[in-house]
């Protein structure tokens, strides 16, 4: 009988040789948490059973183990299918069987407008910080690969989205980091494999119905058909579109605090501003007076820097039954005037 590490029970104590993907996914546990600089952190390690989760558990249930940090498994059970209460128990008990305390934490979904992706995402990500908080712990790693940031840019680039959505997923995000995005699914399916993992396929993850899965098999093909190295290649446009919409969006946020929540901005304050540097303030400006983010597309924003440069009288509608009124050299922001 094998255990997780590869050794055969009653046998010698010899080392097991490691194979080079689970030492490639260690190794990228350790940069992450080394580059972040925490001595002995602790993490919340977000598991769903799944190949990517489950190597990252292995990884960082040996460096549990050897005392270079403090592990925590949690797995969310979003209750979607009738399978996963069991599949949770048994992923928990996988990591406590490998010295991990583990916990599972069931939400509840209410798709609502945003969709059952959306509600989910936000409802596992709002459990991992509870647990997170409630440990005391510093981080919460999730095992998103470079495979997954080539599908989140292929999605972006399919929306017509901006810079920030084309930078994909950060490594490191407030608590939250993404020590796998260096390595693709590929390497986390073969440490799985040399290491006698039991994973869970999630048949969502194969469900069409889903606008990442045809992302996926796209991706897939596109990579068959042209014999280019497609997923890394979209993976490096999210790192260069990354550093690009931080350094716009730092001298965004220095422009913008002097004018949110101003209900009235001369003008002359939003056209010294670059186009990149315009959208992103004028955005933020209106959603500081209650606009709502989720219904302001890029669109509408274009809009409303156009009307703002043009400098001439005019109005926008604006979600919300608000308004921008430019007057007399003023920005104005007021509630939508009444029809009669």
């Amino acid at each position: 009988m094998s255990t997780a590490d590869g050794s055969s029970a009653g046998s010698s104590p010899r080392r097991p040789t490691l194979d080079p993907a689970s030492g490639a996914i260690r190794g990228a546990v350790r940069a992450a948490l080394k580059a972040a600089g925490t001595a002995e952190p602790g993490v919340i390690v977000a598991v769903s059973g799944g190949a990517d989760s489950m190597a990252l558990l292995h990884a960082t249930a040996f460096l549990h183990r050897r005392g270079e940090i403090r592990a925590r498994a949690v797995t969310v059970d979003h209750g979607l299918q009738t399978v996963t209460a069991e599949v949770a128990a048994r992923v928990a008990g996988t990591a406590e069987s490998w010295g991990v305390p583990a916990e599972v934490m069931t939400v509840s979904i209410d798709a609502g407008d945003e969709g059952v992706e959306a509600a989910a995402r936000a409802a596992r990500y709002s459990a991992l910080e509870t647990a997170r908080v409630q440990a005391g712990a510093d981080w919460i790693l999730t095992a998103h690969t470079r495979s997954d940031q080539a599908e989140t840019v292929l999605l972006g680039l399919m929306r017509g989205s901006g810079t920030r959505s084309l930078a994909g997923m950060s490594p490191l995000n407030g608590h939250l980091m993404r020590p796998l995005l260096g390595l693709d699914r590929d390497q986390t399916e073969a440490s799985c494999q040399a290491q006698g993992i039991e994973i869970w396929n999630d048949p969502m993850n194969a469900d069409t119905a889903f606008t990442r899965v045809r992302a996926r098999q796209l991706l897939a093909g596109l990579e068959a058909e042209l014999g280019q190295p497609i997923t890394a290649n979209l993976a490096r446009t999210a790192d260069l579109c990354r550093a690009d919409a931080d350094f716009i969006e730092a001298r965004a946020e220095a422009a913008g605090q002097t004018i949110r929540g101003a209900a009235s901005v001369p003008v002359e304050d939003f056209t010294a501003l670059d186009e990149a540097v315009l959208s992103r303030v004028v955005r933020d400006w209106v959603i500081s007076l209650g606009v709502p983010g989720q219904n302001l597309g890029a669109v509408r924003v274009a809009e409303l820097c156009a009307l703002i440069r043009d400098r001439s009288r005019g109005r926008l509608s604006l979600p919300g039954d608000t308004e921008v009124v430019v007057s007399g050299g003023q920005v104005v922001f007021q509630a939508a005037a009444k029809a009669r």
